[in-house]
C-alpha cells in the first residue's frame, strides 16, 4: 500500500484556498515584474498545475502588454532532470519559467 495518502489532494486544496495561494501569485507577479531593472530576470518555479498555468498567462500577458516590456525567456516550463527526480522526489512536479525586464 506505497503511494501518496488519500486525503492528500483534498488538504492541498484546502491549504491553496485558505491561503488564497493562487491570487496571491497572480497579483505578485506583475509587481515582481515592475520593481526589476532593465535585464533583470524574474524566475518562478511552480509545483501545481493551476499555478504553472498563471505564470505562463501572466507572463505572455505581460509580454504582449506595452506596460512593463518583458521578454519570455521559457516558452516550455523546464522540469527537473531524471538525476534529480532520483535524488529529490518531491522535485518531480516542478516547472520553471522566466523572463527578463527589457530595456
Amino acid at each position: 500500500m506505497g503511494g501518496p495518502h488519500p486525503a492528500r489532494r483534498t488538504f492541498q486544496a484546502l491549504r491553496i484556498a485558505v491561503n488564497r495561494e493562487l491570487e496571491e501569485l497572480a497579483g505578485s507577479l506583475p509587481r515582481a515584474v515592475g520593481v526589476l531593472a532593465p535585464g533583470g530576470r524574474v524566475v518562478v518555479i511552480s509545483y501545481h498545475s493551476l499555478e504553472d498555468r498563471i505564470v505562463k498567462h501572466t507572463l505572455r500577458a505581460l509580454e504582449r502588454s506595452g506596460d512593463a516590456a518583458v521578454k519570455v525567456l521559457t516558452n516550455k516550463p523546464i522540469g527537473p532532470s531524471d538525476e534529480e527526480v532520483l535524488r529529490n522526489p518531491r522535485a518531480r512536479s516542478a516547472k520553471l519559467r522566466a523572463a527578463e525586464r527589457l530595456g
